[in-house]
């Protein structure tokens, strides 16, 4: 019994080492050189974040939708409350600079996220670490 206890203590101490995953802030570049499918080579890239066009509320799902909830009766279909996610998959957008082809690159999770900014963290005017 004081076997299994013990055990028991070591694979809590070990979940309990386990540092919290804080996201940290992600930086990318403006301009990124990568392949380009049209040009089939390598090409400087226009980086740019994604985002979601306006629902025009013309798709077939919507109008259903909308017909079902017509008339009495109250709400028709299950309305969704359980949201466990905090963050939203990053996407950005590659634009290639000869042909204009555009792409989409689905990057990691996380709350803090730039487009070609200069971070001042950790530099200082003159030199900074090496001086």
């Amino acid at each position: 019994l004081a076997q299994g206890s013990s055990a028991q203590g070591c694979a809590h101490s070990a979940f309990a080492s386990v540092p919290s995953r804080a996201s940290p802030m992600v930086n990318i570049p403006k301009t990124r050189n990568t392949y380009c499918r049209k040009c089939k080579k390598h090409t400087p890239h226009k980086v740019s974040q994604y985002k979601t066009g306006k629902k025009t509320g013309k798709a077939q799902g919507d109008r259903r939708y909308e017909k079902k909830q017509k008339g009495f009766g109250g709400q028709t279909k299950p309305v969704f409350h359980k949201k466990a996610k905090t963050t939203k998959k990053i996407v950005l957008k590659l634009e290639c600079s000869k042909c204009k082809a555009k792409r989409m690159k689905p990057i990691k999770r996380t709350k803090h996220f730039e487009l070609g900014t200069d971070s001042k963290k950790g530099k200082s005017e003159y030199g900074g670490k090496y001086r």
